[in-house]
């Protein structure tokens, strides 16, 4: 299916409506906490670095079609979030944190099996999953990284995901088919690159937390083609990426 978000506009309502239920509901507990219903010992569990990661992680689940990064997300979050329920040290915890974030990569792992060799001059790990099919690129990244070329005639978009890994895609040998070419990224301790002609229309519309996406083309040509457009939405978590231009 093509990721065109102007084609599907019940599910952009919907995510919309999800996320301002999140807001809501943490305007809620902060106000119970401040009018004293729910007691202050409990302040420092849901005010907490790992309830945001939970937070976060529900977000994720809720915005983007990619759910693996918010099932790690919510994992991390609420397996370090024990030791400040129960009488346990983190130390413990560290070892099956890992193992569970590896079986729910494996778990809801959403790549085909199928890899595709990369094109010369391109590097990718045995732990990087990709393909790129009829001008699509669907790639994933978990604990390691890659380096590749997109070489296909037209490129229309795709998805990206890096959970603690990083990606840079070359896209200096392809050209944008008209209308809207949507690429979803997302980065969660991680970082993509991607580099592209410099006379592309790129509009981003991503959202971070502790990250960020920046356009840092130095030489962006006038005369631009309106018509082609790539829109790159998203989210980095503790992450970031970059676009550039030789």
């Amino acid at each position: 299916m093509e990721p065109n978000e102007v084609k599907n506009p019940e599910h952009r309502s919907f995510r919309k409506s999800a996320f301002a239920v999140v807001i809501i509901l943490a305007g809620c507990v902060l106000l119970l906490f401040n009018i004293g219903f729910i007691s202050s010992e409990l302040k420092h569990i849901i005010l907490s670095w790992q309830m945001l990661l939970i937070v976060i992680g529900l977000i994720s689940l809720l915005s983007s079609d990619n759910h693996t990064p918010g099932y790690v997300l919510i994992s991390i979050g609420g397996i370090f979030l024990l030791p400040e329920i129960f009488d346990m040290r983190v130390s413990h915890l560290i070892v099956p944190a890992i193992l569970i974030a590896i079986g729910i990569i494996i778990l809801f792992k959403r790549m085909p099996a199928r890899h595709v060799p990369p094109a010369p001059g391109t590097q990718a790990t045995p732990h990087t999953a990709y393909t790129f099919d009829n001008g699509y690129v669907h790639e994933e990244n978990f604990f390691s990284g890659s380096k590749q070329r997109f070489d296909q005639e037209v490129f229309r978009g795709g998805n990206i995901s890096c959970v603690f890994g990083g990606s840079e895609l070359d896209l200096t040998r392809t050209t944008l088919p008209e209308g809207n070419n949507v690429l979803e990224i997302t980065a969660i301790f991680g970082g993509i690159t991607l580099v592209v002609p410099c006379d592309w229309k790129i509009i981003l519309r991503t959202t971070s937390i502790f990250g960020g996406f920046t356009d840092k083309r130095i030489h962006v040509k006038e005369g631009a083609d309106t018509n082609r457009i790539l829109l790159i939405k998203g989210s980095t978590i503790f992450g970031g990426g970059e676009i550039k231009s030789y």
